[in-house]
């Protein structure tokens, strides 16, 4: 919330609403929208819409998310990419992008998907041990 309120007090970002504010297709648009909201089975249609938008968008994070841990999972195996991840774990400007990342909404929503995975008794099985074997390279 405090990187949207930040946003949203910036001068450009300001600038770039007033511009689309003032222009005629987006007032259009938005008394389409206002008009398709009175009725209320065209609210229902649209909402149902974005409720499927919403369900296919987090399906496809999770299914992103499964692919790139089998993809880390599999190169971990690979004894000179374990080396260099080690390696670069050491490096304190690489803990500290580590860091900058977690703070990022966008990874904190992969994270979530990613915890779903772990579910899977199998898949915990093989994080645990690619952690273990990554624990034991450093």
């Amino acid at each position: 919330m405090a990187e949207a309120r930040k946003m949203m007090e910036s001068p450009e970002w300001k600038k770039k609403m007033k511009e689309l504010t003032g222009d005629k297709a987006f007032k259009e648009s938005t008394e389409k929208l206002k008009k398709t909201m009175e009725d209320p089975n065209e609210a229902a249609k649209l909402q149902a819409k974005m409720e499927h938008m919403m369900k296919v968008g987090q399906e496809g994070l999770k299914n992103e998310a499964r692919d790139t841990m089998a993809q880390a999972m599999e190169a971990m195996n690979d004894p000179t990419i374990m080396a260099e991840a080690a390696r670069m774990m050491k490096d304190p400007n690489f803990q500290q992008q580590l860091a900058q990342m977690a703070k990022d909404p966008s990874f904190k929503k992969y994270v979530s998907a990613m915890q779903d995975m772990m579910q899977d008794p199998s898949t915990k099985r093989q994080m645990e041990a690619m952690a273990d074997s990554f624990r034991s390279a450093l």
